[in-house]
């Protein structure tokens, strides 16, 4: 592997070119950012230097700072580890250099990168580099100068957005704004940038230090910052990196470019050591661990094409997985029954291409070729050639083993087969067939072709291989695959279980249920439990309510509401009826006809203290819904559901839209801390019964002080690493 280094030579021309080399992506670790401004001094130094080129190494200038280092800070506490990049090296040796430096830009110019080409005095680059400043999304702002130099050299509205959004635009686009000053070929990079930095240097091109522009700003600079600042203030409330922001931005607007940038070092520092930065890099590393699976992807072995899979099903569920697989370029043999369910499950593949190319996530042409991957039978002829098979039926066990068998007949032996099942015990589905190494879990999350996370499910059968082929399968139609054990609910509905119970719960106490909602969204879930129950209709309440009160007796809150609403002739949002009003067109009212049911409920379940409704604080509500789920993390994590608490995380963010800037279920719980969880549980469960006892393992971590994420020491062999 090449290693980190900062190359420098000095041609004939007196050009000295400046190489950055930190495979993949040029990162800016603190060996580049130290042998930099070394490299930058020494040309300043060097007589038989005239002028400077800085570039990166193998097509790509820098994918920008090392995010490691952020790391290292938050598991430190020492922000001194964040190196005085932004005026040492941006200003004092690049921007402020007596020697004209140009930025020869390929491949990608992405965070710090980008703001160290914005510190040099002209940029040429490659057709269809990459430009942008992502760094919201980890929590911060740019760091090395970008919030004064990016409005300066695109304008404030531009920059702006590209800040705020953190999307980045082509060379082309930079080009056309002004951000890059010339676009030349991979191979006339280097000797443009050469000549562009000696015509600096002999006054044929102009020497720009574009922190010293003001001409760009526009005279509406303060009233574009303001609108953006509402505008914030409405779609980011709880993400502070994004007023922050603008505010240092019109910092510099109003005091200069330089103390701009002074202001702007101040806050990144502040920001850094912020819950939401912390949130947001654990989620950037743990999505990068999810695919890390000891005994699957590090023992050799390689993952085998899928080119041609096979769903059972094309109901809602079995239509979103085909149009997923399509989506990937593979081809989808979709089975039913019968010739009216076949043409139901079609036209809803189609339905959904269709609204992906109405939202412009996808070209018409895109459209038809996924299309024309597409086939529905009525038998099983076509599936002696799959190279894997999704069964996506009702959740009925003798069905499911029924199909499993014939599978098993039919299929070439190296084809994985696989199960959409949520409840249902893989084991038992495959007992019936010899070959149980193939069998697997691939459980979606609906709208499956539209939600992130695909959970793999392994039993103590399914073969490495199977596991590895299922993963690629996975990242090839963009899903975040993750390994987990066999149990009932598998890893994220397991945890979840409680979220619905905790709110019914807590209406049986005589909260009002819109106060419980709106809490949970403020808190940062896209919608509240019971909301999310008129989502997925009441029938499905009932069906997963029976498998988790069947599965943890000891731990399930039972109450009559559901059976109660359906008896009043409501379904959810299914027939426009629920807690919730549902028209088109508008958003969902709070129905305040519902209230009479919930109080008969209230009357059957009788759990008030003396009859009375309880008093309870927002935050105490919005504790009682979420603990318990944090208590079910705890017994996944003690059974080894998940590899590692990080990929819970993960699941929790993608499989139920838990806010990712809070880092995820356990992530958020250590912040919140173990001691304050299991002593509010504590509590709860003399007041309000066994629902709350805390888990054996909640209270041994919370006891001994030891973080909920820290690896378990004892049970190394896991469900999830069967």
């Amino acid at each position: 592997m090449a290693s980190v280094k900062v190359d420098f030579e000095v041609g004939n021309d007196g050009v000295a070119v400046i190489t950055m080399c930190n495979p993949p992506v040029n990162a800016l670790a603190l060996p580049i950012i130290r042998a930099l401004k070394y490299k930058f001094d020494e040309a300043a130094r060097r007589n038989d230097v005239k002028a400077i080129v800085l570039t990166g190494k193998g097509g790509r200038f820098s994918g920008g700072f090392d995010i490691g280092v952020m790391q290292k800070v938050h598991q430190t506490g020492d922000i001194t580890l964040v190196p005085d990049v932004s005026v040492e090296l941006v200003v004092n040796s690049i921007e402020d250099s007596k020697k004209p430096i140009v930025a020869a830009v390929e491949g990608l110019a992405l965070g710090g990168g980008l703001e160290l080409a914005m510190g040099c005095h002209a940029r040429v680059a490659t057709p269809r580099a990459q430009l942008g400043l992502p760094e919201l999304t980890l929590g911060v702002i740019p760091g090395f100068g970008g919030t004064q130099r990016l409005p300066r050299l695109v304008g404030t509205s531009k920059a702006v957005e590209m800040m705020l959004t953190s999307k980045p635009i082509t060379s082309e686009e930079g080009q056309k704004l002004g951000l890059i000053d010339a676009i030349v070929s991979s191979e006339e990079l280097l000797k443009v940038a050469r000549l562009w930095a000696l015509e600096i240097a002999e006054k044929r091109k102009p020497w720009v230090r574009s922190l010293h522009r003001t001409d760009k700003l526009g005279s509406d600079a303060r009233e574009v910052l303001a609108n953006a600042r509402q505008r914030v203030k409405k779609t980011a409330p709880h993400l502070p990196q994004q007023q922050a922001c603008v505010d240092v931005i019109e910092h510099g607007i109003l005091h200069g470019g330089y103390s701009g940038v002074l202001k702007e070092a101040e806050v990144f520092k502040k920001l850094v050591l912020s819950e939401t930065a912390k949130g947001l890099i654990h989620v950037f590393f743990a999505r990068n661990t999810i695919s890390k699976v000891p005994g699957v992807t590090d023992i050799g072995l390689k993952p085998r094409n899928v080119r041609k899979a096979a769903v059972i099903g094309g109901g809602l569920m079995g239509s979103g997985i085909a149009t997923a697989l399509i989506l990937g370029n593979i081809r989808v043999v979709l089975k039913e029954v019968n010739s009216e369910y076949l043409q139901k499950g079609l036209k809803t593949i189609e339905a959904n291409i269709r609204s992906l190319v109405t939202r412009k996530k996808l070209t018409q042409q895109k459209a038809e070729g996924a299309l024309s991957l597409l086939k529905g039978v009525l038998d099983y002829t076509e599936f002696k050639d799959v190279d894997m098979v999704i069964e996506a039926v009702i959740e009925k066990i003798s069905l499911k083993q029924e199909i499993f068998s014939d599978l098993e007949k039919i299929c070439p032996p190296h084809c994985i087969l696989a199960s959409n099942t949520s409840t249902i015990d893989l084991n038992v589905i495959g007992e019936k067939i010899s070959s149980q190494d193939r069998v697997i879990g691939a459980h979606f999350f609906s709208p499956a072709h539209i939600m992130p996370l695909l959970e793999i499910v392994r039993t103590n059968k399914t073969s490495a291989q199977v596991i590895l082929d299922l993963i690629a399968v996975g990242k090839v139609i963009q899903k975040s695959p993750v390994v987990v054990g066999n149990c009932t609910g598998f890893a994220v509905n397991r945890t979840f279980f409680p979220y619905a119970q905790g709110a019914h719960l807590l209406v049986h106490l005589g909260v009002d249920p819109f106060r419980i909602d709106k809490l949970i969204t403020n808190f940062g879930l896209p919608m509240g439990p019971l909301q999310l129950q008129d989502l997925a209709g009441y029938g499905v309440a009932v069906a997963v309510g029976k498998e988790f009160a069947g599965a943890f007796p000891d731990r399930t809150f039972k109450s009559p509401l559901v059976d109660l609403l359906i008896k009043s002739g409501r379904n959810g949002k299914n027939n426009g009826k629920g807690y919730y009003i549902y028209e088109k067109g508008s958003k969902p009212k709070p129905d305040p006809s519902v209230l009479p049911i919930i109080e008969e409920s209230k009357r059957i379940c009788n759990i008030a203290p003396n009859g009375k409704p309880v008093s309870v604080s927002d935050r105490e509500i919005v504790e009682m819904v979420l603990f318990p789920i944090v208590n079910e993390a705890c017994r996944v994590l003690e059974e080894g559901v998940v590899i590692r608490a990080s990929d819970l995380d993960i699941a929790s963010i993608l499989g139920m839209s838990f806010p990712s800037y809070r880092g995820g279920i356990v992530f958020w719980a250590d912040l919140v801390g173990a001691k304050h969880i299991y002593s509010s549980l504590k509590k709860w469960t003399q007041l309000y019964g066994s629902f709350y006892k805390p888990s054996r393992y909640l209270e041994e971590r919370a006891t001994k002080g030891i973080p909920l994420s820290a690896p378990a020491s004892s049970n190394p062999t896991t469900k999830a690493r069967l």
